[in-house]
């Protein structure tokens, strides 16, 4: 099969095609043509850094987590799955996990569900690394119909899933963005737009809560940005973030009695531990997406295999508004 292999890691690493060989199924996994896979932050984190993260793959290595494509021949003890199927998950890419970026994949039938019925393979494909966060991140920060609700970054990848299942959960929906192309778009999910640019956390806090602050805060932003989160959200508030990676003053979360949630969903493929979850997670967010609750934003760029290195400069030069897909 196709596969487009980096041979070293760096800013400067080349994508080249090149014939591998193809997947042979273990135990508990499905063969799967992949019809698109989408680029997320953490696919450019490990092209750029590689070695220094514990979870980059093996040079020559084919990178890519999403995919949605169609399942060709179904291994030893997969039950609930059958050639045929349209699915999207979130794979591979990750140490031993071969990526999507190739024209199969063999991936645990337990991190993968049936594609909604609704969306296009494109459209599917950009889901999945970002609609698990997203729910999870609410979930876990425990959301319920009525509250005030503050996405931090709503034309995100993470951002614009979050606003969409803040809404479907019954929340009042809030959120940051940079510009009037962005406002437009998160009022269009039904949210309330914020320009950040222009408004001050007290300003905006006073504005559409009254002083008391936001009963959730979804910060897909994270570093110094969750300080403002801090400010942001109400006493008892619970704050949810997918970039911790930093040091940060607790104060104001310790005198506001605080709850942090921190998503890194990477863990269930790293450590084979609960993937069964993103499945479930996965089949969820399908229902949301068939009930009309969810609409993936993709970047207006097209992209294919055999120019995804243009893919990732997309996504690298933060001008990309919603996901960018590379299409088989």
């Amino acid at each position: 099969m196709k596969g487009m292999t980096i041979n070293e890691y760096g800013e400067n690493a080349i994508f080249r095609s090149r014939e591998v060989e193809n997947p042979t199924l273990n135990s508990g996994q499905v063969l799967v043509k992949i019809s698109a896979s989408s680029i997320n932050t953490v696919d450019t984190m490990i092209r750029n850094m590689g070695e220094d993260l514990p979870f980059a793959p093996a040079t020559p290595a084919i990178l890519g987590m999403d995919f949605a494509g169609t399942i060709v021949e179904v291994g030893p003890d997969v039950t609930g799955f059958s050639i045929g199927d349209e699915v999207y998950g979130c794979a591979g890419g990750l140490a031993e996990l071969q990526g999507t970026l190739a024209e199969y994949i063999a991936a645990d039938s337990k991190l993968i569900a049936r594609k909604p019925k609704n969306l296009t393979m494109k459209e599917a494909a950009s889901l999945p690394l970002v609609g698990i966060t997203a729910y999870e991140g609410l979930i876990r920060a425990n959301i319920k119909s009525g509250q005030n609700v503050l996405v931090h970054g709503g034309t995100g990848g993470v951002g614009h899933v979050a606003v969409q299942l803040a809404k479907h959960f019954g929340a009042n929906v809030f959120s940051t963005v940079s510009g009037e192309k962005q406002m437009k778009i998160v009022e269009n999910f039904g949210a309330k737009a914020i320009n950040y640019k222009s408004e001050q956390v007290e300003d905006y806090v006073n504005k559409h809560t009254n002083g008391i602050g936001f009963d959730v805060v979804f910060d897909t932003v994270g570093g110094e940005n969750m300080l403002k989160s801090f400010e942001a959200a109400a006493l008892n508030g619970q704050v949810a973030t997918t970039v911790s990676l930093c040091e940060l003053d607790l104060t104001t979360m310790h005198f506001k009695g605080l709850s942090l949630h921190v998503v890194f969903m990477l863990i269930p493929m790293l450590h084979n531990f609960r993937r069964e979850q993103h499945g479930e997670i996965l089949s969820n967010l399908a229902k949301i997406a068939e009930a009309g609750d969810l609409k993936p934003l993709l970047d207006e760029k097209q992209f294919s295999l055999d120019n995804v290195g243009e893919a990732y400069a997309r996504l690298e030069s933060r001008n990309a508004i919603g996901k960018v897909v590379v299409v088989n």
